[in-house]
């Protein structure tokens, strides 16, 4: 017997979503980019562009290529830096009944701790997304998210500092990566997001040259999905916190099966530049696919993959 009216809500920590479809940070600007196009205040919650202590002008171009089911991308975490955030970005975002959600980055582990404590105080900053596939500067130049230690260091330093809840995206450019999702559990993190793009690169044969001017980028799109889903299967099993899945997610078939495999949530990025309507459209799929399939809740869909 189908169910009228599934409750699609979901939870990331203490933070109560109205539906378990986001925004990938990078993939949506500010918000206000997106508001002739998409209901804002429909969606599950906003992660805004990733956000550095000062402004960064990224990589130069060519910084985006086409691939085959999808794209790669070398912006360089280009951004406006947190004062002019604060300033021009913020308060049209303080206008939206949508929670919003701060993606943080930094070279350093103080960056990191500084970014969290300016964020506190600002009540319409419902969570941070911490970035943690960054070059760490003080270490050599290796990423944070790709050595256990240091992602446990830079979750703690912003769990000290921020008290709502602490999400951390995941880089899958490693070896284990249930391994980096512990971590930065037992370091106080209410939820991890997974995946991060793939590296990548794509080569110009009329030029002879890489397509990118930094060579190497960021893999995302429909290719990546078969990657992604794996990887938050394995980390929903090895993680007692939510696990948002990230990664090539185009349809509401391809949030189901996120879902299905253990995601309590699910953000829709790369597609979002082909089909604004995206995540307005997987939401109403989501409630769609519960409701014929008497499902009275969404959580009846979480992990029942994993139960078969």
């Amino acid at each position: 017997m189908a169910v009228e009216r599934p409750d699609m809500k979901t939870s990331i920590g203490s933070l109560l979503l109205k539906n378990p479809v986001m925004t990938a940070s990078g993939t949506f600007g500010y918000g206000e980019e997106y508001a002739s196009l998409v209901n804002l205040h429909r969606l599950g919650a906003i992660i805004v562009k990733g956000i550095s202590l000062l402004p960064r002008q990224g990589n130069p171009p060519p910084r985006i290529a086409e691939t085959a089911c999808g794209m790669l991308n070398a912006i360089g975490l280009e951004n406006v830096g947190l004062e002019r955030f604060l300033t021009e970005k913020l308060p049209f975002l303080q206008g939206l009944n949508t929670p919003l959600i701060v993606n943080i980055l930094g070279d350093t582990l103080e960056d990191y701790q500084q970014l969290a404590a300016r964020l506190e105080g600002e009540e319409k900053v419902a969570a941070l997304e911490v970035n943690i596939s960054c070059p760490n500067v003080k270490q050599g130049g290796v990423a944070f998210g790709t050595d256990p230690g240091m992602a446990h260091a830079v979750t703690q330093g912003v769990r000290q500092n921020f008290r709502r809840p602490v999400i951390v995206k995941l880089s899958p450019n490693v070896t284990d990566i249930t391994e980096i999702a512990r971590a930065a559990e037992d370091a106080g993190a209410d939820a991890v997001s997974l995946i991060n793009t793939v590296l990548g690169m794509a080569i110009d044969i009329g030029s002879c040259k890489p397509k990118l001017a930094n060579i190497f980028g960021g893999l995302s799109g429909p290719a990546i999905k078969p990657i992604a889903l794996r990887m938050v299967w394995q980390v929903a099993a090895s993680v007692s916190i939510p696990v948002i899945g990230i990664g090539g997610i185009t349809t509401p078939e391809d949030a189901i099966e996120f879902m299905l495999a253990g995601a309590s949530a699910v953000q829709v990025g790369t597609t979002n530049f082909i089909n604004p309507k995206a995540a307005e459209e997987i939401i109403q799929g989501i409630g769609t696919y519960l409701a014929e399939n008497s499902m009275a809740s969404i959580r009846d869909l979480i992990g029942r993959a994993r139960q078969a």
